[in-house]
């Protein structure tokens, strides 16, 4: 079996990747520090398998430890998830964003570069598009001046990429511009798994569901939006494993080759849709109330995917509200029950 690098693969959407390399016949390689995942996961993945998970325990923006990796592996290519991701903490706390989410994607490129592994599957996202001034996005849609530091890390990045594999590096790699990933895996062995206070809707709705928060609070409600709250495209997160390994797959035998291609469904909901699908299949009823803005946020964003089932072929089989069960079904899990109501 071809081994793949997964950089972050003990966290939410690296997880599910891993579940699904196995699913596709090839051999995941897990880099995590764990400093916003937990080992519980490694545990998740085997009961879903059958497999032990190779596992490198150590920061990506590490060279020396991450040259060990790759000397210690022979890899076919690499998945690179490993980056902070909360868009309030990056306003906050800037540095922090651009040493870690450039400073280790500069790490294993160099890497690859020194050990000949030349295909990667970079997880970016839809906040390199800014406040798109046309809905749905498309991969030909501009890159506005970004949000968040969060989100020029990401602008940034895809830039670094590009200009590696205009550098004659061998390099084929595409840049996965994914929109708002929820969910579980349905057997309920592995979801997100915040540590804190969550930073996105789903496992905050869950956790409030739960009695572990008080109240969910939306922030805002004076967008431009039907409702007066964000729309967002909400992507079901083994839909979007499933879209990493489909672009492994296409780039196999490329070289000197990048494209970016958005994930998502192509349908945007509100985050009162989203709650009101939510207490649908729950049977739950969510204490909420309407709280201020938060900074960084897009007023509302989905995706155009035509190109991902054109060039993948790969499009989105969950709904919405299969994402929401699973995301329950796991919350459910972790509290130790058994199945949603």
């Amino acid at each position: 079996m071809k081994k793949i690098l997964v950089t972050g693969g003990a966290g939410y959407i690296g997880s599910h990747t891993v579940v699904e390399l196995y699913n596709s016949g090839f051999e995941p390689v897990i880099v995590d520090n764990f400093c916003n995942s937990d080992k519980k996961v490694l545990s998740g993945i085997k009961a879903i398998t059958g497999h032990e998970v190779t596992l490198y325990e150590g920061d990506c923006t590490d060279k020396a430890f991450m040259q060990q990796v790759f000397k210690q592996e022979t890899l076919a290519g690499a998945i690179h998830f490993a980056a902070y991701k909360a868009v309030g903490e990056s306003v906050a706390q800037p540095l922090k964003y651009y040493q870690n989410n450039i400073g280790s994607l500069l790490v294993l490129l160099d890497c690859m570069q020194a050990f000949a592994v030349n295909n990667l599957v970079f997880s970016s996202s839809c906040t390199v598009y800014g406040t798109p001034d046309q809905l749905p996005v498309t991969e030909k849609s501009p890159i506005k001046k970004a949000e968040s530091p969060y989100g020029y890390t990401k602008q940034v990045a895809e830039q670094i990429i590009a200009d590696m594999v205009r550098s004659n590096s061998g390099l084929a790699a595409i840049a996965l511009r994914y929109f708002n990933p929820i969910g579980a895996h349905p057997s309920a062995k592995i979801g997100e798994l915040p540590l804190g206070v969550p930073n996105n809707l789903v496992p905050f709705v869950t956790q409030t569901a739960a009695g572990i928060r008080k109240e969910l609070v939306v922030f805002g409600n004076d967008y431009n939006t039907p409702d007066g709250t964000n729309i967002r495209d909400y992507i079901h997160v083994v839909d979007l494993a499933k879209a990493h390994v489909k672009t492994l797959q296409y780039l196999a035998g490329k070289s000197g080759f990048y494209d970016v291609i958005n994930v998502g469904t192509g349908t945007g909901n509100s985050v009162l849709e989203v709650i009101a699908s939510f207490e649908k299949v729950s049977g739950q009823n969510l204490p909420c109330r309407i709280g201020n803005r938060r900074p960084g946020d897009v007023e509302q964003v989905y995706a155009a995917v035509e190109k991902a089932t054109r060039e993948l072929g790969w499009q989105a089989g969950y709904t919405l509200e299969d994402a929401l069960r699973d995301a329950w079904r796991w919350q459910l899990a972790l509290a130790g029950k058994e199945g949603a109501r």
